[in-house]
């Protein structure tokens, strides 16, 4: 077994490819650096890194041993994390967004079901909006997000809610007066598009290049937040799919929500960055599931 210090010695060593920036990052001298690799190398039976007065590289046997020592290392840190974080309880602070109206009743559910089981957990809540939901997740400002499905490279799950989609379109358009339209109409109109930060599988789930029977989807304007994709569609730029909750939480006397009955259910429910769930994370989660039982947000 490799102690803790050799793994070390060694990783770093891998990254710097430099014994002098080994040492120092390491606070030791270049000579136990030196030591704590040929040691290894004894063990072993073989060389890890070639050396010569000017450079310092990997051999394949240093290679695949830095390549099998990576994720063991990362999951014996992420273990001790998380003993550490069952050690304190569920303590400190949470910070939970939602995003779009709709899902702020179903945050708030969970947010009080969590509250009274961790009463020492303070639960800071904001709004983000689409241009900043993933950079809220990956800088670390916010820990668990309530957003619609499919999130990119994100842990996900359960569902909170769901609800029937809905074309957006300007009142007066010619498909305002139907009682529900199919979602072949999309190739017969512009779709106003997500802002270009927004994950490629939300696009491509709400609003697609192609139909169900395989015709293109003429693409409209983009918009930097919903506010302004509805007001592209008020404006005769494009129609848009969205969830049935945009009638009461976004309602204008300038746009129209017609039924699309062959669509399938819109569903939301919490996101987080897989990297970061920590007990309170996991906690939250586990609120939001209980929360998302009560019929009141079925």
């Amino acid at each position: 077994m490799l102690e803790r210090v050799e793994i070390e010695t060694f990783l770093t060593l891998a990254e710097e490819l430099h014994f002098g920036r080994t040492a120092e990052r390491l606070r030791v001298t270049t000579g136990r650096v030196s030591q704590v690799i040929k040691k290894i190398e004894r063990r072993i039976g073989g060389s890890l890194f070639e050396r010569t007065s000017r450079t310092v590289r990997l051999t394949p046997i240093g290679r695949q041993l830095a390549d099998d020592l990576v994720p063991l290392v990362a999951g014996m840190e992420e273990a001790l994390r998380r003993a550490a974080d069952a050690s304190r309880g569920v303590t400190g602070e949470l910070r939970v967004a939602f995003l779009g109206e709709g899902t702020a009743p179903v945050l708030l559910k969970a947010v009080a079901l969590f509250g009274e089981r961790h009463p020492d957990c303070r639960v800071d809540v904001r709004e983000v909006q689409l241009s900043n939901s993933r950079a809220s997740l990956l800088d670390g400002s916010v820990d668990v997000l309530i957003a619609s499905y499919p999130f990119d490279g994100m842990a996900c799950g359960p569902v909170m809610l769901t609800e029937r989609r809905v074309l957006a379109v300007p009142a007066g358009h010619p498909l305002a007066g139907e009682e529900s339209v199919s979602v072949e109409v999309l190739a017969d109109h512009p779709v106003v598009q997500y802002p270009e930060v927004t994950s490629v599988g939300f696009k491509r789930d709400r609003t697609p290049d192609r139909t169900p029977s395989g015709r293109p989807v003429p693409k409209g304007p983009t918009g930097g937040s919903f506010s302004e994709m509805l007001t592209l569609v008020a404006m005769g730029r494009g129609v848009l799919p969205v969830g049935e909750h945009a009638r009461r939480y976004y309602p204008r006397p300038d746009v129209s929500y017609v039924p699309l009955h062959d669509a399938p259910l819109i569903e939301r429910g919490p996101v987080w960055r897989e990297g970061n769930t920590t007990q309170r994370v996991r906690a939250f989660v586990r609120a939001a599931a209980d929360a998302a039982e009560n019929p009141a947000f079925a």
